[in-house]
């Protein structure tokens, strides 16, 4: 049988939780940023309102003011992006014990067991959507696949509040023409790599000689032919899988160098939010944090000290990354990816 794969997104989650709360904000360009009365800080969040008139996440707050002068910056409040993604997973749990989360905004479901009760991948999906917006006042794009790979693109294609069907019969039809940097787990580094070789789609992906994907990516290669080729198999975790976790982490590539302390200071504290907040989840604390950096020449390491007791609040693991990128990225090069790890 068939697996049958949704890849659910809130769609803008922290700036449509903004809106939410704040109904004045609603209809007008919106920006959730780091310290919007810092010079450097940075867009970490963006409606589609700025969006429109091309505001990015990561933009500094001078150039998103830029493009959109009447854009109304607003802090993060964590506490209540938590709170609603834990009810989004509590509804997707209604639906199946095979939840897994990518992310506050993101989850994975396994539905293949869930249809006779709830009906195909797509009634599912626009169930999901429908109590979305009912129950949380925001919206989500779902993506139905066969496996988690195309289910993630499924949910990508169409924004915001729209279900994307991607069956094995038609994914060479939907799936190929796309950009090959549209794929999972093709970053920056890879894109620029394939490009070099004329790999500009999916399709020229999937179609190229393995070996030469091999030479050019290593074994990394040889797992996007497969993805491209829709041969993903990974599985989706199961929710109550609590005992397996023995760390936590989080990661991200910035869509510009990150220069000043300030910036890496920014995307540190928003790092370790998110995996604070997965702790408390979970219940676990942690003895040691972990960073990961990698400049725009593509050099990276890791760095790993213990905290002075078991904890797992952010303020916590954001002071002893913070002290660790600032004791050994002795370079100064401009910074491109961050990752945090408890």
């Amino acid at each position: 049988m068939q697996r049958i794969i949704l890849h659910s997104d809130l769609n803008n989650f922290y700036a449509s939780v903004e809106c939410l709360y704040n109904p004045s904000l609603r209809g007008k360009p919106v920006a959730v940023a780091g310290d919007p009365e810092a010079r450097h800080g940075i867009v970490l969040a963006k409606n589609y309102a700025a969006k429109a008139l091309g505001v990015q996440t990561g933009d500094p707050l001078w150039a998103a003011r830029r493009k959109c002068p009447n854009i109304v910056f607003v802090p993060p409040h964590y506490d209540l992006y938590m709170k609603y993604s834990q009810i989004a997973r509590e509804i997707y749990s209604e639906y199946t014990d095979q939840v897994e989360p990518y992310g506050l905004d993101e989850c994975w479901l396994d539905v293949t067991g869930s249809t006779r009760l709830f009906g195909d991948g797509k009634a599912i999906a626009d169930k999901l959507r429908e109590r979305i917006k009912f129950e949380l006042g925001v919206t989500a794009s779902v993506g139905v696949s066969y496996n988690k790979i195309f289910a993630k693109l499924g949910s990508d294609m169409k924004k915001p509040d729209a279900t994307t069907v991607i069956t094995s019969e038609r994914f060479r039809e939907i799936v190929w023409p796309l950009p090959v940097s549209d794929l999972l787990y093709v970053g920056r580094a890879t894109h620029s790599k394939l490009q070099r070789y004329g790999i500009k789609t999916i399709g020229h992906l999937a179609q190229s000689d393995k070996d030469l994907l091999h030479h050019i990516l290593g074994q990394n290669g040889i797992k996007l032919w497969m993805f491209a080729n829709g041969l993903d198999t990974s599985p989706v975790s199961n929710i109550g899988a609590k005992s397996l976790i023995k760390s936590i982490g989080n990661s991200t590539t910035a869509p510009r160098d990150l220069v000043t302390d300030e910036d890496i200071r920014i995307t540190l504290m928003i790092l370790c939010q998110s995996v604070s907040a997965r702790m408390r989840e979970y219940g676990f604390v942690c003895n040691t944090v972990q960073i990961g950096v990698r400049d725009n020449e593509l050099h990276s390491y890791e760095r790993q000290g213990k905290l002075s007791y078991p904890n797992r609040t952010a303020k916590a693991l954001f002071q002893k990354a913070f002290e660790m990128y600032k004791l050994h990225h002795t370079s100064g090069k401009p910074v491109r990816s961050l990752s945090v790890r408890a």
